[in-house]
C-alpha cells in the first residue's frame, strides 16, 4: 500500500512538535518520534535526511504562525483561541507551548527564541493598530500560552470539560481588548 507522501511528512512533523514540548532536543530520537508518528525512523530519514533537520523544522513557528494570525483584527482574539484550543483537542500538539519549554533546549533555546519572537510576536504586532503594539502583542501570546498550559500541561479540570465555544466566549473578548484596545 502506497504511502500518501503529504501525510506521513505531517504525521512526522507533528510527531516532531509534541516532542521537544516534553523533553530536551537531546533527548528526542528518532524512534521516538518514529512511533507516534507510526512511521518507521528510516522513513524520517528519508523525509528530512537527519534529525537535527526535522527539529529546525519543528524550532520554525512560521506556519503555526500563519494559522493562528489568519482571521480579521476585529475577531483575532476568538480565532486565536479556537485555534489553540482545537489544535490541543483534535491534534494534541499546542501551535505556541513549545516556547515554553525553551530552557530544556540547550544551543536550539536561542534559535527557538529568536523564531518565536520574529514569527509569532513581531508578525502580530505588526496587524496591530495604536500604541504599544509590542506589549500588546505579548501580553496577547501570554495568555495563549496561559491557556495552553493550563489544557495540555496542568491539564485543568474546568477548561478541559467546558466546550472550546464557551472557553472562546470567555476569553476571547480579554485577548481581543489586548489587541485593539
Amino acid at each position: 500500500m502506497r504511502r500518501d507522501t503529504e501525510a506521513t511528512r505531517a504525521a512526522i512533523l507533528l510527531a516532531a512538535h509534541y516532542m521537544p514540548s516534553r523533553q530536551s532536543h537531546t533527548d528526542v530520537t528518532l524512534s521516538a518520534v518514529a512511533d507516534r508518528a507510526g512511521v518507521s525512523p528510516p522513513l524520517i530519514m528519508k523525509y528530512f535526511r537527519s534529525k537535527d533537520r526535522l527539529l529546525a523544522q519543528v524550532m520554525s513557528f512560521e506556519s503555526d504562525a500563519m494559522v493562528l494570525l489568519d482571521a480579521p483584527l476585529e475577531d483575532l482574539g476568538r480565532h486565536m483561541v479556537r485555534h489553540v484550543l482545537v489544535s490541543q483537542t483534535e491534534q494534541g500538539v499546542d501551535p505556541l507551548l513549545r516556547i515554553v519549554f525553551v530552557s530544556l533546549q540547550e544551543g536550539l533555546g536561542d534559535i527557538l527564541r529568536a523564531n518565536f519572537r520574529h514569527e509569532v510576536r513581531d508578525r502580530l504586532a505588526e496587524r496591530l493598530d495604536g500604541p504599544d503594539t509590542g506589549l500588546r502583542a505579548e501580553l496577547a501570546v501570554g495568555m495563549l500560552l496561559g491557556l495552553g498550559v493550563m489544557y495540555g500541561i496542568a491539564r485543568g479540570e474546568a477548561l478541559r470539560a467546558t466546550s472550546t465555544a464557551t472557553a472562546v466566549e470567555r476569553l476571547g473578548p480579554s485577548l481581543q481588548r489586548c489587541l485593539t484596545e
